[in-house]
């Protein structure tokens, strides 16, 4: 079954020291095994690889830059997080930061409606309250942060997708235009993880390999990817990544956004499993990683 994207089998060659290596390999999903000569072979060459499961989550990246911590940055992360104020400080200035990337995203690529004006002056009161210091807790930022985003996200409801041959692969109705960010659960356990529309699994995918560059430049340049400082109290092993990727992701929301108008997809496009969760064909999955890794 082929469309948009032809699943097609490809085989790469690489050599030692050759200008062509790549600069990072990232393998979707998939099953199998790795020797230690490969694991060894990615070190000497200084190529990381990302595995991303089905769910768009990075599941390891190994190999690559190894991990030389810097003291002085990662002393500078322990103070940052356990002086109250600094810590404070470092959560406004960043969702001030991915507020203003939201007003951007907002203003060049969702169409004009009330709902984009609501999210609009939602971002720039938020981003005013942060910038004036009218927070007093981590606890009012966050809360900023999920009022902006309810707003924000909603601006996207109802941009349509362009859809190819659906008398010969049809597609839910649902796909037909953008819905809502969370795709499953009920109400206030409702999850972005399992997605069950088209763009929240590009976007989920998109975020993963983000993650994942964002890992890799953070261990290259001496800081210690688990030492979160907004992050910190969350069960994850790479809390300060979650932090850095914050004032990113608008940008690559804007990159989905107009990769989905000016794509036509065909139901072969993506794997609809029999819980209703939406998966990427590989070589739609892949072309949708690259947006995540240059924006």
């Amino acid at each position: 079954m082929r469309g948009e994207y032809p699943q097609q089998r490809a085989t790469y060659r690489f050599f030692k020291g050759e200008i062509a290596l790549p600069p990072r390999i990232i393998m979707l999903d998939g099953s199998g095994s790795l020797s230690f000569d490969v694991i060894a072979w990615l070190a000497e060459q200084n190529i990381p690889l990302i595995r991303i499961d089905w769910r768009g989550e990075v599941v390891s990246v190994i190999g690559g830059t190894s991990f030389a911590q810097k003291p002085e940055l990662v002393q500078w992360q322990t103070n940052t997080r356990q002086n109250p104020a600094k810590r404070l400080e470092f959560c406004r200035d960043l969702i001030a930061a991915k507020l203003r990337s939201s007003l951007d995203t907002l203003n060049t690529c969702a169409p004009a409606s009330s709902s984009r004006s609501l999210a609009v002056a939602r971002c720039e009161t938020g981003i005013a309250r942060l910038e004036n210091r009218a927070v007093q807790s981590v606890d009012d930022v966050r809360a900023i942060e999920a009022t902006a985003a309810a707003t924000y996200f909603n601006a996207w409801k109802g941009i349509p997708l362009t859809w190819r041959s659906r008398w010969k692969q049809p597609v839910p109705d649902a796909w037909l235009t953008i819905g809502a960010r969370r795709s499953s659960g009920a109400a206030r356990f409702a999850t972005n993880r399992h997605a069950n529309h088209p763009v929240n699994a590009m976007l989920n995918y998109a975020y993963a390999a983000l993650r994942s560059q964002i890992h890799i430049e953070t261990v290259s340049e001496g800081y210690d990817p688990r030492r979160g400082i907004m992050h910190h109290d969350r069960d994850d092993t790479h809390a300060f990544v979650y932090d850095l990727i914050e004032p990113r992701r608008p940008v690559v929301d804007a990159a989905i956004l107009e990769f989905v108008r000016r794509t036509p997809f065909t139901g072969a496009d993506f794997v609809l499993r029999d819980d209703g969760v939406c998966r990427l064909g590989p070589q739609l999955a892949r072309r949708v990683a690259q947006i995540g890794i240059v924006s």
